[in-house]
């Protein structure tokens, strides 16, 4: 399974990384239906920690973010039906009670992803604290720099506002010889 495809199926609300339940049932091969029923005949293998219902709000927003149109219209009355999102521990729980192989194979793939996207973030921190120690060493150095060439700009606006000197010519009038 495409990685890229499922790291665009994983958003970040209240600060978890998850995926949705319909985007999970999409990529079991099951009816969301199916899978919400699964989930709520094991609810005691989904902690808060690992499944939470969406708001209505949250879900507004996401679609707001780019979740297809199709997946949740816009002001839905979405009534007790709201959408389930599912932490990294949840969707390694959901192949405990999705007992097929398909669900197997779809969630290493997803596991992979989560860790790939852990990954990717580590990295970016360590390239902004590196970004960051080099700006705060050569800060001093672009100051001195910065202060040279405003002094040489400066002295270059003098220069345009002095009187020429040298050789100077006036054209004169001809006169009658």
């Amino acid at each position: 399974m495409d990685l890229q495809v499922i790291q665009n199926k994983i958003y970040e609300v209240r600060g978890c990384r998850v995926m949705l339940d319909f985007h999970l049932a999409e990529l079991y091969q099951v009816e969301t239906r199916a899978l919400k029923q699964a989930v709520k005949r094991n609810i005691g293998r989904f902690p808060s920690d690992f499944m939470f219902v969406l708001s209505k709000e949250e879900a507004n927003l996401l679609l707001s973010i780019g979740v297809s149109q199709n997946v949740i219209p816009p002001d839905y009355n979405f009534g007790a039906a709201l959408p389930m999102a599912f932490t990294e521990q949840g969707v390694a729980m959901l192949s405990s009670v999705l007992r097929s192989q398909t669900a197997i194979e779809v969630n290493i793939s997803i596991i992979r992803a989560f860790v790939l996207m852990r990954q990717m973030v580590a990295g970016y921190e360590e390239l902004l604290k590196r970004i960051e120690e080099l700006e705060a060493s050569t800060d001093a150095q672009f100051n001195d720099i910065y202060q040279a060439l405003t002094q040489l700009l400066s002295q270059s606006q003098e220069q345009k506002q002095r009187r020429r000197i040298g050789f100077v010519t006036y054209d004169k009038p001809e006169t009658d010889r």
